[in-house]
């Protein structure tokens, strides 16, 4: 279960940084733009999660997080300009990147609080904060509404069923590999949803 949580943290990294730096290009940043833009989203939830939980900043710790993130900026720099004459398709690529990294992140995020404090609760928290609160800072970065404050985006909710999920397998002691899946593609389900079908949350009745 460790390895699948490691293995998990790296790829939501690694498609986090992408999506951060589609992000720069499509502001049409240079590589130093491109370079702050992939780190937002790849430490900066993780980073918050660990100083609230008074926890050693994970890439502090050991810096092969940092290194994956860097390798995400490279890929999208070197590559970018094969995007250059479909601005739809970068648009699209950046929105299921970005879903991804939410659906990866929220369940590590959930796993890491509730190993710490070995509450539900907080684990459900830490984990929409992991999920969204990097992309938060990239979009204000970029100068934009980010997405989970946007009307009819099931963002920070699908970042909830994600860690939701995991608590409650925890909770009936199904654990191992089958929760961190489950988990998992519940939060992509939930996204994929909002992105395809416009799925979002009920409005209060005025």
């Amino acid at each position: 279960m460790e390895t699948l949580l490691l293995i998990f943290d790296h790829v939501g990294i690694f498609v986090f940084a992408i999506s951060g730096a589609m992000a720069a290009v499509r502001k049409g940043m240079d590589m130093f733009g491109i370079i702050v833009l992939s780190l937002m989203p790849a430490v900066g939830g993780g980073t918050l999660r660990d100083l609230v939980l008074d926890q050693p900043v994970f890439w502090i710790e050991g810096t092969r997080t940092i290194h994956i993130a860097l390798l995400g900026a490279l890929v999208t720099f070197l590559f970018a300009r094969y995007l250059e004459s479909g601005k739809g398709w970068r648009m699209l690529f950046l929105t299921w990147a970005d879903a991804v990294g939410l659906a990866l992140f929220c369940v590590v995020g959930a796993e890491k609080a509730y190993s710490v404090t070995g509450s539900y609760l907080i684990a459900v928290m830490m984990g929409v904060v992991t999920g969204v609160a990097g992309g938060m800072l990239r979009d204000v970065l970029c100068i934009e509404i980010p997405l989970v404050m946007k009307k009819g985006e099931v963002y920070a909710t699908a970042a909830f069923v994600g860690a939701g999920a995991f608590c409650v397998m925890q909770y009936f002691g199904v654990g191992g590999i089958a929760t961190l899946w489950t988990a998992m593609t519940a939060a992509f389900v939930v996204r994929a949803g909002g992105i395809l079908w416009g799925w979002t949350l009920p409005k209060a009745l005025h």
